[in-house]
């Protein structure tokens, strides 16, 4: 029996909205095709604007070029992309190896994709977008860490729009509703089992986490990659509770889920870094710009003493100061170049 405060999943139809559909029924019926948008990718794209949003405020503040966040993440972002789909593929091979086409391991808009694979894939787009734009990649890696969580609360809603990745069956009032014939129903339950909602416990996990890596940062001044290494650690102690109780398939080793002890060496790297980057930079960061790479705000005034006049015909466009050191501009002179 369904509990009367347990928690729901969305009608099926808000998985996916058809754009193309929509512009028929409004009369637009030219449009012929079907655009599918699904639920998830918007939650996705949702964590991906408020985590870029969030870094470009922190990057700013440490003195980085408004806007030069754009310059990583255009190589971050793909990077994830493949590292989420590779890292899936390589946990769930029995769902492209066993028989299947092969070319379904492209097939990305089918779903699966990894969340630790991510982090690895946009960590390397990450250091070549750093390369490029001169930006420290320590630097980067701690403003990006809390927006990181923030993005992956987001996701989380959309594995509830699919109605997938939860936990054990629970009594608690709080546990998910799913439909007996969900593919991942576990066999010989009754209708109407409830299932802890491992979404929420994550998306709490994460919020929670984005407070403590800003409380802790201002605390303890944290830099040099120290913010990232909380948040590795952060996210895989929380990772490793939430993998445990999930009954989805997973690959197994040596009696743990493969997230789980990618969780494990999430943690293992977070401690390393931290232990690490405070030994060999025990200071404060002089710039977020590698030496030789600064950023210099421009003034939007240039300071020279001569002013340019298109009254001057002999090509000697100069006016030169009057004595009194004030450059004076004639009044049928032509606007002040500035630069």
């Amino acid at each position: 029996m369904i509990a009367p405060v347990s928690i729901p999943s969305p009608d099926e139809s808000w998985r996916v909205f058809n754009l193309g559909q929509w512009l028929r029924d409004i009369g637009l019926t030219w449009f012929g095709y079907d655009v599918n948008i699904h639920a998830y990718a918007l939650c996705i794209l949702l964590g991906i604007v408020v985590a870029t949003v969030m870094t470009h405020q922190r990057l700013t503040r440490r003195g980085a070029e408004p806007g030069v966040v754009l310059d990583i993440i255009i190589w971050a972002i793909p990077f994830g992309i493949v590292g989420a789909r590779i890292f899936h593929v390589i946990t769930h091979p029995d769902d492209y190896f066993a028989g299947q086409n092969l070319l379904s391991v492209f097939y990305i808009w089918e779903g699966g994709i990894a969340i630790f694979g991510a982090l690895a894939g946009g960590a390397v787009g990450a250091w070549i977008g750093c390369r490029f734009s001169g930006i420290r990649f320590w630097t980067f890696a701690d403003a990006v860490a809390p927006g990181i969580l923030l993005a992956q609360a987001f996701g989380r809603f959309g594995n509830w729009f699919n109605h997938e990745l939860y936990g054990l069956p629970t009594d608690l009032p709080w546990g998910l509703e799913i439909e007996s014939s969900n593919p991942a129903f576990p066999a010989g339950l009754p209708e109407g089992t409830l299932f802890h909602p491992t979404f929420l416990y994550e998306i709490i996990w994460n919020v929670a986490g984005v407070a403590v890596i800003l409380f802790l940062e201002r605390r303890y001044r944290l830099q040099w990659g120290k913010v990232l290494g909380v948040y590795l650690i952060w996210y895989g102690l929380g990772r490793i509770v939430f993998e445990s109780i999930r009954i989805d398939p997973s690959e197994v080793f040596a009696g743990l889920r493969t997230n789980v002890w990618a969780a494990i060496f999430a943690v293992i790297v977070g401690a390393v870094i931290i232990i690490v980057q405070r030994r060999r930079h025990p200071g404060i960061e002089p710039s977020p710009y590698v030496a030789g790479r600064e950023w210099v705000p421009g003034t939007g005034v240039v300071n020279s003493d001569a002013i340019y006049s298109d009254r001057d015909d002999d090509g000697d466009d100069a006016v030169s100061p009057s004595d009194d050191g004030n450059a004076e501009t004639p009044a049928t002179s032509g606007a002040t170049r500035q630069d």
